[in-house]
């Protein structure tokens, strides 16, 4: 099985949020490069498009196939147009920043085109920090290293478990409950408390409740 390139992965992650809202920025702060700018957003529209096409089809399917050199000949003609606008001399500044900023990160942003199973965007990972950030706020962040630490890994457990459609409180209790008989220490051996070690019955005890609703 191949590996995924993580370096390039994480090019995905930190720049694609981005790569859609420079060329809005563009048209919203430079009148002069507006069509400009609705043209690249409609060919990153249209890759989602067809993405999302290639991906509502099984993967071993002639539709399958089809879909997927689409979605190639797409992403070869836009890297082709960065190339070539790039070197016009008379290109505009402000559409100058967005071409080389998706050159630079072009390995990156593409990895979706090998690898179906990673995601356009971060969008989804964006939403699940939303929590958090309004919680910072809130509570004016942490005091000190140590807590602002424990923070962040209580956030990083709580979104996995939800991920998992396990109860948070269900599973801290239960997991809080075996350090108190272990003297006031984590367990030696934690393995039962992973989500994807649990049993289907220790699952279905702490699922989230509109889970249960939903299945009733």
């Amino acid at each position: 099985m191949e590996v995924i390139d993580l370096k390039h992965a994480r090019a995905t992650i930190l720049s694609r949020p981005h790569v859609r809202r420079d060329f809005i920025c563009v048209l919203k702060d430079w009148s002069q490069c507006e069509e400009w700018a609705k043209q690249w957003i409609g060919s990153i529209g249209n890759l989602y498009y067809l993405n999302g096409v290639r991906l509502s089809r099984g993967d071993t399917t002639q539709e399958y196939a089809d879909a997927d050199a689409q979605l190639r000949a797409a992403v070869t003609h836009m890297e082709q147009e960065v190339k070539d606008q790039l070197a016009q001399s008379n290109l505009h500044p402000a559409c100058r920043k967005p071409l080389k900023s998706l050159k630079r990160h072009w390995k990156g942003l593409t990895l979706f085109i090998d690898y179906p199973e990673v995601p356009m965007d971060n969008n989804e990972a964006e939403r699940r920090e939303r929590g958090p950030v309004v919680g910072r706020k809130n509570y004016y962040g942490s005091g000190a290293l140590w807590s602002g630490q424990l923070a962040a890994t209580m956030f990083s457990i709580v979104q996995t478990l939800v991920l998992h459609n396990i109860n948070p409180h269900l599973w801290l209790m239960s997991y809080l409950e075996a350090c108190a008989n272990n003297g006031g220490k984590a367990p030696e051996d934690i393995t039962s408390f992973l989500p994807w070690n649990m049993t289907d019955a220790l699952k279905r005890a702490f699922a989230l409740r509109d889970e249960i609703d939903d299945s009733s």
